[in-house]
Order: structure tokens, then C-alpha cells, then sequence
């Protein structure tokens, strides 16, 4: 069975060409997929209904099942759960801001960065999501608001460049006119710093923001966070940097959960600007969501501001990140950590 829904329209136009039908049916099929959000093949009725049944034979439609979703009482931010066909669940958060809808999506069913301070690393990794997977969380977002989804963040649960084949096909197909069309210029795209994959994303030349999931500029810190900088340490993972937007010319932006204690002093934000001292680049701070077990906690709000304002004294571009969902297991992986704990022990709210 073929995971249509996960087919660029190119490939559709093989694909129906081999069932025996015109070409110009992808285009229609992708659209029914991408545009209209269609759930079944016998929606799709400007399609015969000897195309549909061989379509119903020889290939599914991944359609996601809310299990859940949260909604901030201070900003209206909602956190849903999905479960997947396998039983799998993945979260999604969607913001709404003054320039549009914004949906931050996972990539994996679980992770196995094993960054610290993330709850989405609780329990390892369970799979890569589809093309398809991935699509549908923005679909099935932008059905219940009733509202075009406008951005698309990948810092859900995962490390999208973990799973880099996928998230291309993704990129490709919520891109295209005849589906979503959101641009490539409102996608960012997180990684832990995964240099073989920075350096191939590089040479897509997409005009997709890359975040760097930083949140220390010490390596001996930031080793302490996270693992995978055991593997690409940092003055490979910078080297990686400055390439990408040399060759793309989009400006990197740099991840900095801020944790009491553990990367928030003098020191560190010195270090922090001598690190991307002559770049192109946008530091986003973020006051670290607490997540249970890990013992780790934000700093004041003070104390997030005098490290922006040193920040700021040594020229670099610098924002402190809205707190959005902090009623609603706001942090990557929380509200998936609290299901896969309490077996379906999730409330339903509206």
C-alpha cells in the first residue's frame, strides 16, 4: 500500500499514470490530499469511481485522530495530541500572533537526543513521522480553528534533521500551490546541531529559517545538556553555520533556554557573544519551561533581562521569546510525557 498522502505532486503524476489514468488526475488528487483536506478517496468527487476504488486498493490516506488539546487560559494557545494509525502519539502547539496562525509540529514520535532539560526525550525514540504525518498536523490544526495556518515551526518533539528525507518531502509538499502554499520564508526548522544534515539542508538552498538549539556557549556546558554535542562539538557545529548562510543567505537563528544555575551567568553571556561574534544572526532567549524530574528552573525576569541587555551592549540582536502556554504543559514533549505516563490519562478541554 502506497502513503499517497506523502507524495509530491511529481511523484503523484507517476503514480496515477501507472493505475492507467491521465496525468492531470495527480493534480487533482493532491489538491483533494492538500488543499481541501480531504479524509476519504470518495470525497474526491470530480474523480471516477473506478479511479477511487483503485486508489482505496493500492493506497492509504493518513488522516491523524485527535486525542487531545489543551487551551491556554491566559493566551489562547492550544497543545493538541495525535494518535497516530500504530497507536504512537505526537503533539503540536498552535500560536496565534498578529501576523497569523503559527504551528510548532513534531518530526519523530519521541527522541533520542537525550537533551536534558526536554521531556521529549523521556522514553527514547519510537519512530520518524511521514511526510503525510507531518502534513496533517498542520491540516487537522487549521480545521479546528476554522483559520489558515500562515507559519510553520519544526521544534515539536524530535530532531527534525534525524529524520532529513521526510522532512524534506514535507517541506516540498506543504510549499506547493496546490496545497497549502505556505512559503518557505514563514518554515523554520530546528536542530540540535546535526552538522552532516546542516551541511546537506545547505545545499537545498531552501529559503527556510534554520534554528540552532544552542542553550550553551561553553562546550563543557553545553555537553552537560546535551549529548549530541559529544559528537559535533561547537566550533564544528558554528563552522556549520556560518556555511549555511553563506550559501543560502538566510539568517541563522540561535536557541538559548535559559537555565538557573546552569548557563545564565556573566560568564556565559559573554561567551554566547564572542561565539557568534560577525555573524548574521538572531539570538532567541527562552526562560526554561520546568519539567518535572529534571530539577532544572528559569531564572528571574530580571535576570533574564540583564542578560539580554549585556547581550545587547555587545551589538548582538537579541529577543526574549513570549511565554505562550505555560498553563497548558507548554514545554516540548510535556503533554505527550503525561499520556504515555497515565495510559490516555489526558483531559480533554474546549
Amino acid at each position: 500500500m502506497v502513503d499517497i498522502k506523502s507524495l509530491t505532486n511529481t511523484q503523484l503524476e507517476r503514480f496515477v499514470t501507472e493505475l492507467g489514468e491521465k496525468k492531470f488526475h495527480a493534480g487533482q488528487l493532491f489538491e483533494w490530499m492538500h488543499g481541501k483536506r480531504a479524509v476519504s478517496f470518495q470525497e474526491m468527487t470530480n474523480l471516477s469511481k473506478k479511479f477511487r476504488e483503485q486508489l482505496e486498493q493500492q493506497a492509504y490516506l493518513t488522516v491523524l485522530e485527535q486525542a487531545a488539546v489543551q487551551v491556554s487560559k491566559q493566551d489562547g494557545t492550544r497543545k493538541y495530541l495525535f494518535r497516530l494509525s500504530d497507536g504512537n502519539v505526537i503533539e503540536s502547539v498552535c500560536m496565534k500572533y498578529q501576523y497569523g496562525n503559527s504551528v510548532c509540529i513534531s518530526s519523530q514520535a519521541g527522541c533520542r537526543m537525550g537533551c536534558t532539560f526536554c521531556a521529549s526525550a523521556d522514553g527514547g525514540l519510537a519512530r520518524n513521522l511521514t511526510a503525510a504525518e507531518m502534513a496533517e498536523q498542520v491540516y487537522r490544526i487549521g480545521e479546528d480553528i476554522g483559520e489558515r495556518i500562515s507559519h510553520i515551526v519544526v521544534m515539536g518533539t524530535g530532531e527534525p534533521l534525524d529524520n532529513y528525507e521526510n522532512l524534506l518531502q514535507f517541506l516540498r509538499i506543504i510549499n506547493d500551490k496546490k496545497g497549502a502554499n505556505i512559503s518557505h520564508r514563514n518554515i523554520t526548522v530546528s536542530t540540535c546541531g546535526l552538522v552532516p544534515q546542516i551541511r546537506r539542508l545547505a545545499e537545498e538552498k531552501l529559503q527556510i529559517t534554520l534554528a540552532l538549539s544552542l542553550h550553551a556557549p561553553i562546550q563543557e556546558k553545553r555537553e552537560a545538556l546535551m549529548p549530541v554535542a559529544k559528537v559535533w562539538p561547537l566550533p564544528e557545529v558554528m563552522e556549520a553555520c556560518r556555511d549555511y548562510f553563506e550559501i543560502t543567505g538566510r539568517r541563522i537563528s540561535f536557541e538559548y533556554s535559559l537555565i538557573h544555575g546552569k548557563n545564565d551567568t556573566k560568564e556565559d553571556c559573554r561567551a554566547l557573544a564572542e561565539l557568534v561574534k560577525g555573524m548574521n544572526c538572531h539570538i532567541n532567549l527562552i526562560p526554561v519551561n520546568p519539567v518535572k524530574d529534571t530539577g532544572y528552573r528559569q531564572p528571574d525576569r530580571s535576570h533574564v533581562q540583564n542578560f539580554k541587555n549585556m547581550l545587547e551592549k555587545s551589538e548582538r540582536n537579541v529577543t526574549i521569546r513570549r511565554e505562550m502556554g505555560r498553563d497548558i504543559d507548554g514545554a516540548c514533549g510535556q503533554l505527550r510525557q503525561r499520556y504515555m505516563k497515565t495510559g490516555n490519562g489526558v483531559k480533554h478541554e474546549s
